[in-house]
């Protein structure tokens, strides 16, 4: 006999749904020992994301640069699924799974500078839900509309809870300028269920210009009013990390100053994947992992 599993936080449906955060933000219980010092994890409890300042040191974001502009470059990657291509300029803006095409990026996701503060968060072993790498050049590259990722994992790929974060490590400079990262903090303890069904092969579109999962003008403001938005600047080597549920974006880069990052989404193992809770089937597995061997 099957168990019916409770959906949580519904969403996909007539109509939009704001409903208060059922799961911790911080898994951990109080005084386990880890690389986050007890006031930064409760700051990250309170506003959903923590920004360090130098997270990897510049010699090593030289080593990752050049790997980035490598698997950019590369034929191969371009034609491979897991690669997104911008829809104006046509370039390489995103190579997914890039922790098992890259063994340099597969060691930084080992790295316990970073696995470690995953682990912190989440109170337990965590996976790679998904790893990507994002190139946003000068000159036009297209950001991305205000979203929970939350409510995509949740509805598309099957995640049950919001026991997910993500780690944004700057391989380039984050002006104010150039399409920075931008969350509202406090947003994450509030689950918006968004309106109208999930396509079939919703992600093909998704990558490109989301459609499905997004807002309305109307409670994106009051969002905004409520929580305010904060961009994140930052020099090459920071880092931020944020939990899977703050509604987040970025704008579009039409400075010269190109802005590219490394994205890890670590997600806890009691926590795996399910059958998606408001979509045909699930996302491709190098976009929603269906392998959940924990980070070693």
């Amino acid at each position: 006999m099957t168990t019916a599993i409770t959906d949580l936080y519904p969403t996909r449906g007539a109509t939009e749904a704001a409903v208060p955060r059922q799961d911790p933000v911080v898994w951990s219980a109080p005084g386990t020992p880890g690389p986050i010092a007890p006031a930064a994890l409760q700051a990250y409890e309170r506003d959903g994301f923590l920004a360090i300042e130098e997270l990897i040191t510049p010699a090593e974001v030289a080593i990752y640069r050049a790997e980035l502009d490598r698997l950019v470059s590369d034929p191969a990657v371009r034609a491979d699924e897991r690669s997104i291509i911008e829809p104006k300029s046509q370039d390489v803006r995103t190579v997914f799974e890039v922790h098992r095409i890259s063994e340099l990026f597969a060691a930084l996701v080992r790295d316990e500078r970073v696995v470690g503060r995953a682990r912190q968060i989440l109170g337990s072993d965590v996976y790679v839900h998904q790893s990507r790498i994002n190139v946003k050049p000068g000159f036009g590259a297209s950001g991305f509309y205000w979203h929970s990722d939350f409510e995509t994992w949740h509805a598309e790929d099957g995640l049950p809870r919001m026991r997910t974060v993500s780690v944004s490590i700057a391989l380039t400079e984050n002006f104010d300028t150039n399409g920075g990262l931008m969350i509202m903090p406090g947003s994450h303890r509030t689950f918006l269920g968004c309106a109208g069904e999930t396509p079939k092969d919703n992600y093909k579109k998704s990558l490109q210009m989301q459609d499905a999962g997004t807002p309305s003008d109307e409670v994106l403001t009051a969002f905004a009013d409520r929580h305010g938005i904060r961009l994140f600047t930052g020099k090459a080597g920071s880092a931020t990390w944020f939990d899977c549920n703050a509604m987040h974006g970025s704008g579009d880069n039409i400075t010269p100053y190109p802005r590219s990052n490394v994205f890890i989404v670590f997600n806890s193992v009691e926590n795996t994947a399910e059958e998606p809770f408001a979509a045909p089937v699930p996302r491709p597995s190098f976009i929603g992992a269906r392998d959940f061997t924990p980070v070693r």
